[in-house]
């Protein structure tokens, strides 16, 4: 029997990267076009899990296709802090932040052409208390664009995470074990032979 194509429903090069650390490489990039907006009231949980989903139904998948999906979002409280639209705003989401327990949610979703697989996998993430030129130096950096929460835990704002419980790789952007497990589970080889 021949290996399944594996197709990463994700343009993050994040991913990839994780992805890589299984020893795997996509076959083929295929990001869907999805509408990430929160609805009113949406719980962060329920939100992450919409969006991965979608994400996955989103995509033609052909027979001989595994798509992998994923969406994460930064959580603190019942508050959703996605990609901030401008400094101000990362500011916001840092001081908001700041000294604090938040949770970082991935929800991984993996589909052939006949049945789904999807598992959530929730980390929380303590800040230290970040000082003005902490703040500022890192918002000089530009690397809170287009990051959930305004960060991302493999930069710079690295340095403030004090404390950290659940999946670092998660936190990045794909939970390594979890998406092996699913992979493993929708027929594609990892492990051993991969023909």
């Amino acid at each position: 029997m021949t290996r399944p194509k594996l197709i990463l429903g994700s343009g993050s090069p994040r991913r990839a990267e994780l992805l890589g650390q299984l020893g795997l490489v996509a076959d083929d990039v295929r990001p869907p076009d999805v509408d990430e907006t929160p609805a009113k009231g949406e719980l962060p949980l329920t939100y992450c899990r919409r969006i991965a989903e979608a994400k996955a139904a989103a995509m033609d998948v052909a027979s001989d296709e595994i798509v992998l999906c994923a969406d994460t979002t930064v959580a603190l409280g019942r508050r959703i802090l996605g990609k901030p639209e401008d400094a101000a705003q990362a500011a916001e989401f840092l001081l908001a932040l700041s000294g604090r327990r938040h949770r970082v949610i991935t929800s991984v979703v993996v589909r052939n052409a006949g049945r789904t697989w999807a598992r959530d996998v929730v980390t929380t993430v303590k800040f230290k208390r970040l000082s003005d030129p902490e703040l500022n130096t890192y918002l000089v950096s530009d690397d809170w664009r287009g990051k959930a929460g305004a960060y991302a835990i493999q930069g710079p704002a690295g340095a403030f995470v004090t404390w950290l419980q659940g999946s670092y790789t998660a936190v990045v952007g794909l939970p390594v074990a979890e998406t092996a497990n699913l992979l493993v589970a929708a027929g594609y080889p990892i492990y051993g032979e991969r023909t």
